[in-house]
């Protein structure tokens, strides 16, 4: 059975999701889905921590569902804006992880990943999936992976 990675950008498919679709990633059927694909023997989700404890129950159900929730800080500049990239923690752990698995998953639609995905292909062989919310996931992401899959339909959670 093919070994899969998945990685779960958790802000970016917060934002992308609710701006094209008005809701929330189904993130049991995102699991579900890409369990078709392979045993998924590794799974993280990277996201921001607040402090909130509706947050924290979203957390909760991801670490039910089988991920390893990583998390940063919530940091309000001076300036009034926020930071809360996990590019570089993602990068790290995809590098990490791809000589140990035949496919690596990212759901997000950030096109910085994009060099990332070619560097997982030509280094290691590994294969690429990316789920993405079509409208708002960078062309070069989706040139660079091997499948594009768009969030829609069942994998969103509608209330």
């Amino acid at each position: 059975m093919k070994r899969v990675a998945l990685f779960a950008d958790v802000q970016n498919l917060y934002y992308t999701v609710r701006q094209v679709h008005g809701c929330h990633l189904d993130y049991a059927a995102l699991w579900a889905d890409v369990a078709r694909r392979g045993q998924i023997v590794e799974a993280y989700a990277y996201a921001i921590e607040r402090g909130d404890p509706r947050q924290q129950q979203f957390q909760q159900i991801l670490r039910n569902l089988g991920f390893d929730v990583k998390l940063k800080p919530f940091i309000l500049r001076a300036d009034g804006s926020a930071k809360g990239d996990w590019d570089v923690g993602i990068t790290i752990d995809v590098l990490d992880a791809a000589p140990r698995v035949d496919e690596v998953v990212l759901a997000s639609g950030d096109g910085d990943f994009a060099i990332l995905l070619d560097k997982v292909r030509d280094s290691f062989g590994v294969a690429t999936t990316v789920y993405g919310v079509a409208e708002l996931t960078a062309q070069a992401l989706v040139r660079a992976t091997d499948r594009f899959v768009p969030i829609e339909g069942e994998l969103l959670l509608r209330h």
